[in-house]
């Protein structure tokens, strides 16, 4: 008989990991635009984010996570390490919200008819209930996630009254008695337990909620309970340092270490004010009390509020001496280290703000590839070597960034769950190639003006008119282009396949009016085929623009399935009018100041 209730018990603490696993790794997902809204407005007041850290929390619950998140936020520069203080002694307050949930348990049939629709026997069903309908039946994003939330909680609720179940019958015969009554005696070995426990599940919410499970034997009491609860704090702070130090640079490790401080602290404080109080009297009351999940529960959020109480207006000690263990990274040399280091794996807790890091990597990525753009064609007329140099090391940066967030992107990819972070990722693979590719064609470019400076040649008067003409044309859908990306404008993408004909038209007519030029003797073969291979890469530019706008296009429609080929094969019949106006209006403006060009030097 002992051996079934063993399974039980071991079965209901596996549906509880389970479920508590599931339920926060939800609550993550769906709360990812709200957790990146709060820790932007964290700030070097403690106070503040000290409520912010505990609102955090409270939202995913889970401060391992929390903690961890706002160490990839410090390695990533969107915090600093001291506004990071607050944000850690708040998410061990959060982390206790889990306790008071799980104390539902403890209402009894006595209770007002409103007060039993919260126990467990009634939640856990109602929740899987509502949350199979919302997963099954209910075609929408947000409440596929939402239904996951409530499975999760129904799952941990039941894997709670299994545990609660399979301890009463072992405890009815007799197999816990040993045990409970060394860890009264011995604080040591519930501070040992409670440390393993936690340093094991690598969570301090599901070694209390453990704990209170336990506590249906009867035979936990507040004087075995507290040293328990002291020894989780330094189980889970542990693990979460150790996570925050895998490859991060200092101020990131920081943020691990000064959790372990803050909590080696709250163990002092919590033990100094038992013994005082215990001896005193204060304690009388609770010593011997029978714990149940109440108790314990409310234990764990004293404890935590208090010290935060008293640690809060000396937090700067803690950053002093976290200051002190860890020493600052050597600065990196490259100029772009700041913007590598923002892509940190530890943000793969929150993807949104892993994506916000990728963000930032791809703009700038935009940025020195239009820069090397307006520099190459510049090199046309006024050759200069040190730009040359410039370039070229722009260039080698844009290779480096895409390398960097094309490794992160794959790394991310096993954590995407939602379709429409799903459709981040895909944009994002498409982004970072197309803007590599202009920095590419940039270089090409370049490598043409250096050819001709070295032969001496350059091209006609009448050639670098006409490129005065195209180069506006692409001005246009490059800027239209970083506006599709940059603010996910439609209509700015939209507006790129137009001028996107255009070019093509345009590069056509030049190609002829070139090959004519050479007919006349105006420009000789070898600066013809330099044109003719530029007016290729100009091309090439147009059509990386086409393919980011198709990408926004494509990640803006969330609830259809929107085809790039599709989408493309449309406007080239002629589908869309909008399309026919805008391509029919910027071709007739442009040949237009063709036509004058022809005519001048005619």
């Amino acid at each position: 008989m002992s051996i079934l209730n063993i399974i039980t018990l071991f079965g209901g603490l596996a549906l509880f990991l389970y479920g508590m696993r599931m339920m926060s790794g939800a609550l993550r997902e769906s709360s990812t635009g709200t957790l990146k809204a709060i820790l932007s407005k964290v700030t070097d007041n403690f106070i503040k984010s000290f409520l912010l850290g505990v609102i955090v929390t409270a939202l995913i619950q889970s401060s391992t996570a929390t903690i961890v998140i706002t160490s990839g936020l410090v390695a990533a520069n969107l915090l600093t390490f001291k506004q990071s203080l607050g944000v850690v002694v708040g998410a061990n307050i959060g982390t206790t919200v889990t306790g008071q949930i799980i104390r539902l348990m403890d209402i009894d049939s006595s209770s007002t008819a409103w007060l039993q629709f919260f126990k467990p026997s009634t939640l856990a069903p109602l929740a899987l209930i509502i949350g199979i309908i919302l997963i099954m039946f209910v075609t929408n994003s947000k409440s596929d996630n939402t239904g996951t939330i409530l499975m999760g909680f129904g799952i941990l609720f039941t894997g709670l009254m299994n545990m609660t179940s399979g301890v009463s019958e072992l405890n009815n015969s007799g197999v816990f008695d040993m045990l409970f009554v060394h860890l009264s005696k011995s604080p040591i070995l519930g501070y040992g337990i409670g440390f393993i426990v936690s340093f094991i599940l690598q969570s301090s919410s599901a070694a209390v909620g453990i704990l209170q499970a336990f506590s249906v034997s009867g035979q936990l009491f507040f004087k075995s309970i507290y040293p328990v609860i002291l020894g989780i704090y330094l189980g889970d702070c542990l693990t979460t340092a150790i996570v925050c130090s895998i490859g991060a640079k200092a101020e990131a490790r920081k943020v691990g270490i000064v959790n372990v401080l803050y909590n080696i602290a709250k163990t002092l404080i919590v033990i100094i004010g038992v013994f005082i109080f215990h001896k005193i009297g204060l304690l009388n009351g609770i010593w011997e009390e029978t714990a149940n999940s109440s108790l314990i529960a409310n234990t764990n959020s004293i404890f935590n509020i208090v010290c935060a109480l008293i640690v809060l207006p000396i937090l700067n000690v803690f950053e002093k001496i976290t200051n002190r263990i860890v020493k600052d990274n050597k600065k990196e040399s490259n100029e772009y280290s700041d913007l590598i280091d923002s892509l940190d794996t530890k943000l793969f807790e929150s993807p949104s703000l892993a994506f916000n890091s990728c963000y930032k990597v791809l703009i700038k990525m935009y940025e020195l590839a239009r820069k090397n753009i307006d520099l190459s064609f510049n090199l046309l007329k006024d050759f200069d070597q040190k730009k040359v140099e410039e370039l070229v090391r722009d260039e080698d940066n844009i290779d480096l960034l895409t390398d960097k967030v094309n490794n992160y992107l794959v790394l991310l990819s096993s954590h995407i769950n939602s379709d429409s972070n799903a459709k981040i990722m895909s944009q994002y693979y498409s982004i970072a190639t197309e803007f590599e590719r202009l920095g590419d064609h940039a270089k090409n470019i370049c490598d043409y003006a250096v050819e001709l400076n070295k032969k001496g040649e350059k091209f006609s008067i009448e050639a670098f008119e006409e490129l005065d003409v195209v180069k506006e044309v692409i001005d246009h859908i490059l800027d239209y282009a970083k506006q599709a990306f940059v603010k996910r404008d439609v209509n700015a993408a939209k507006s790129i396949e137009p001028l996107e004909e255009v070019v093509d038209d345009i590069t056509s007519t030049l190609k002829d009016n070139h090959i004519r030029r050479l007919n006349r003797g105006n420009c000789n073969l070898y600066t013809g085929t330099v044109f003719l291979n530029l007016l290729n890469d100009i091309e090439r530019i147009s059509d990386v623009c086409s393919n980011v706008g198709v990408a926004t296009i494509v990640r803006a429609n969330l609830k259809e399935q929107i085809e790039a080929h599709e989408y493309m094969s449309s406007l080239h019949r002629g589908d869309d009018t909008t399309f026919n106006l805008e391509y029919q209006n910027a071709h007739d403006y442009y040949f237009n100041k063709l036509e004058d060009i022809e005519e001048e030097h005619n």
